[in-house]
């Protein structure tokens, strides 16, 4: 039987895990979790939100599944997502994107898979005080990370019968370092002919987000475009609700939804399960579980056809009530 760390995470985490977990149970598919508690309900207790027995756990089992996990503000603790992406070397982060059943949005037949790099960019930190009035950041381009990046995405791209990989830069303007990721994609994608590229820019990219995203397939950015795209493709199919995502190293990767904890609605049997559930079935595929992946994938979809949805989707479901539309639609 497999051992896969679950990290419960704190605010709706936990039932939303709860709702996760007994989904998978009732596909077939038996795993034993080893559960690790994070995020702000462990301060008191251990001095930190992640805690290194949370470390040691995913390195020893690689693959986690972690629901949300709020991140003290004015605390001086470091965001538990970024600490477990430095600490673990998670630099893909992979957000697919596709439409819901029944989903209010202004597109339909959206199915994006943003490819983004995770450790470094305008992201690395390396900030000074000039002097009072200017203040420096310094943009870190590696052909390294570049490179293994865009492999990453082409190999993705190939694994998962896409059809494209574009990348995406501001190249004209940051000609050495956006420049540098736009080479390094340029001889990567030479080892796949295969598969169809482009080269677009940031600004243009968005421009035709929001005009047709049905022409896009694969996108691979360096890390401050990344964030920012992801969060716009998860808004043409219905917010970060319903938005996976993962971050995958060479070693361990860890599973999570994007949206954050949502305190405000713990323990009312309200919260929406869809990204952590989605962010499962991308976890699923990762080990090579992907008939049950798609198994619990379909049942989703099949539920949301229905027009069975929670609260935040417009529906009058309740977590629980939710979770067992799913599992009856499982076959």
């Amino acid at each position: 039987m497999r051992k896969i760390t679950l990290i419960n995470g704190d605010g709706i985490g936990p039932e939303i895990a709860q709702a996760v977990l007994k989904i998978i149970k009732a596909s077939g598919l038996e795993i034993d979790w080893d559960i690790q508690t994070a995020g702000s309900d462990v301060i008191e207790k251990e001095g930190t939100p992640l805690p290194k027995r949370v470390i040691d756990s995913i390195r020893k089992n690689k693959v986690a599944l972690k629901a949300p996990v709020t991140t003290p503000i004015g605390k001086g603790f470091r965001s538990v997502n970024v600490q477990l992406r430095k600490e673990l070397d998670l630099f893909a982060n992979l957000r697919p994107c596709k439409n819901l059943p029944n989903v209010d949005t202004r597109f339909k037949d959206v199915d994006i898979v943003v490819v983004r790099e995770n450790t470094e960019d305008l992201y690395s930190g390396i900030e000074k005080q000039v002097d009072e009035d200017t203040a420096e950041s310094i943009k870190i381009i590696t052909r390294k990370a570049s490179m293994r990046i865009c492999k990453f995405a082409f190999d993705y791209a190939l694994k998962n019968n896409r059809k494209e990989v574009c990348v995406v830069t501001k190249a004209n303007i940051m000609k050495l370092s956006d420049g540098l990721f736009l080479d390094c994609y340029r001889e990567v994608a030479k080892n796949y002919p295969e598969l169809s590229t482009r080269e677009i820019l940031v600004d243009n990219l968005c421009m035709q987000l929001v005009q047709d995203p049905t022409k896009f397939d694969v996108l691979v950015l360096p890390n401050l475009y990344g964030d920012i795209v992801s969060d716009l493709t998860a808004g043409l199919v219905g917010g970060l609700g319903v938005a996976r995502g993962a971050n995958i190293g060479v070693e361990c990767a860890v599973f999570e939804p994007v949206h954050g904890s949502a305190p405000d609605i713990k323990g009312l049997n309200k919260a929406n399960p869809t990204a952590l559930l989605l962010s499962a079935v991308e976890m699923l595929k990762y080990i090579d579980e992907v008939d049950i992946a798609q198994k619990i994938e379909n049942a989703l979809f099949k539920t949301f056809a229905q027009n069975k949805k929670t609260f935040d989707l417009g529906g009058n479901l309740s977590t629980t009530e939710f979770t067992d539309a799913i599992i009856s639609n499982l076959v």
